[in-house]
Order: C-alpha cells, then structure tokens, then sequence
C-alpha cells in the first residue's frame, strides 16, 4: 500500500465506487495502458474454456486491476506491483505465461470488464461473496481478513466490536463503500448516523480530531495507518457477525464463468505456494502477516 494504504475489495456489491477508487498511477502507464484497453479474443466455447492455452501462445496475461493499494496498482515508477500482480507473476510464470500487462479500471468496472473480454482475470484482491459467484468464477482466497478498528489512545470507551460501538452509542465512521458500512448495520447501528469518509486516513483524521470515537476498517489497512500516530491505536482484530454468525472475508482472482481449465490450474499453484509457505514471502512486503493467510475455499465463501 509506500503511499498510505487503503482498503479496497471491501464492497459487498460488484457495482459503484471501490473503497478506494484511487486510478493513482494510470498515466504512468503510458503506451501500456492504452494497449490495455483493447480486448482480448472472443471466449472459446470449449468446454472448460481454452484461454490458459491462447495466453501461453501469447506470452502475456491482462490483469484487470484498480489502482487499489496494496492489491494491485502502478507505483511511482510506473511499475506495476501489489499483492495479487505479484502473485500473479508468480503463479503465470509457472503456467507458462511470462508476462503481466495491466489493465486499470474503476472497481466497480472489474466484473463488467471481465465479462466483456477486456482482460483475462481481475487482479485486484477482490473479496469473494454470493452476488459475485453469481457472476464469476474465483480461485481459492490468496488471503483472509479479518476487522479492526481505529481509536484514541487507551480506547476510552472500549471497543472491540460492533456491539460495542452501538451499546456505548459511539461516533461510528468507515469509508466509502465499505462492507463495514454493512457490518455495523447488521449490529444495530442507524446507517444514517455513520460518518463516511474517503478512507482510513480521513478515517484516522477524524479519530485524531475528536470527530469521531471510532473508525473502521480492515485489520491489514488500519493496523497500517496508524504506526505514525501518536493519537491513535488499532484494536485487536475481529470477525464482525453477518447473518448471526462470526464471518471472515476472503480475496482471490475472479475469472470468466467458462474458464474453469484456467482457474482450476491456477488453483493447483496456488496450493503449492500455500503449502511451501512462498505465498507469505510474496505477500508479506504489502502488510500481510501470517494471520492474514487462509486455507478457506472459494465455495465456503460463495456459499455453498
């Protein structure tokens, strides 16, 4: 995330703003982006899809990303980097494909992109939830995430939960488009008295200030924001309660409906580099810990 982090793959829709629809980086990209804009070959009807092979004849995967930090986006030297590109470099390379080019995109753009043959996979963390697996195919999760919350120094008023932000009638605030948004409803909080903000940092801001006794957001981003803060804290992470149940959010690659060859082979390399550990070396300089990686499935978490 270098520039502050913020949060992403967060939405619980696949359509409007990203918690971050930060395009940071796009012109950098130059001739790159603008080459990324064309589409990509009309989907095979072979059943499993053959595109693993058409990438392998072209040398070249697209990645559909969003200019989300730490996830996926063009950083100040015009390269491309984050937690699912490099991953994805790994993971292609050892499919036979050799390169990445990226293809930027509103967050919300991901799925409809996808779907319309503008790049090959979405690269951009993006949690896996029911709506989506309506819509896409996704690998297992690269990585799990848990909630935390931003507070002043001390917690005054205790907050470890959801629960307890309504029970102690706290100022409540997240970010744009935030699941968090959703989670704090389920607990009983008025979504009409929630402060939105940008992101964690104007999330940070407000917690500073006094405008707010809580912000929430991912345990990775709000862990993050607050290492320079002499006025603030995180908590301790947490599984807020969906559906009466304590839930645990996972991100992955999304792939078209009729690629399943593609992704079921992705998933195959995906499970070494879990096995062997790689994947945390790869994931690790982007603020995942050991806590953050996960051996949940995408069919857990599409519901079935």
């Amino acid at each position: 995330m270098a520039p502050p982090l913020q949060p992403l793959r967060r939405i619980q829709g696949t359509s409007g703003p990203s918690r971050r629809s930060l395009l940071a980086g796009v012109a950098a990209l130059g001739a790159l982006g603008a080459a990324g804009c064309s589409r990509v070959p009309t989907a095979s009807t072979t059943d499993g899809g053959d595109l693993l092979d058409r990438l392998r004849a072209a040398g070249v995967v697209r990645l559909g990303i969003a200019g989300e930090i730490p996830f996926g986006y063009i950083d100040k030297n015009g390269e491309l980097t984050g937690e699912a590109p490099e991953l994805a470099k790994v993971i292609f390379k050892r499919l036979g494909v050799d390169r990445v080019q990226p293809v930027p995109t509103e967050f919300g753009s991901l799925i409809p992109g996808l779907n319309s043959q503008q790049f090959d996979v979405v690269a951009a963390g993006m949690y896996v939830n029911p709506d989506r697996c309506e819509q896409v195919i996704f690998s297992d999760p690269d990585y799990q995430m848990l909630d935390s919350f931003i507070v002043r120094k001390g917690n005054p008023l205790g907050l470890r939960n959801y629960q307890d932000v309504v029970e102690k009638k706290a100022k409540f605030a997240t970010g744009t488009g935030y699941a968090e948004i959703a989670y704090a409803v389920e607990a009983g909080y008025k979504e009409s008295d929630i402060l939105i903000v940008p992101d964690q940092v104007a999330g940070l801001n407000a917690v500073e200030a006094g405008r707010v006794d809580v912000f929430a957001g991912t345990a990775l981003t709000t862990r993050e924001v607050v290492k320079k803060s002499s006025k603030a804290e995180v908590t301790e992470a947490f599984k807020p309660i969906v559906g009466g149940e304590p839930h645990v959010d996972g991100g992955a690659f999304a792939f078209r409906p009729t690629e399943t060859k593609l992704r079921d082979a992705f998933n195959v390399e995906l499970a070494k580099l879990k096995k062997s550990g790689e994947l945390l070396r790869i994931l690790k300089p982007f603020g995942f810990t050991e806590d953050e990686m996960t051996d949940l499935t995408a069919k857990e978490l599409c519901g079935g």
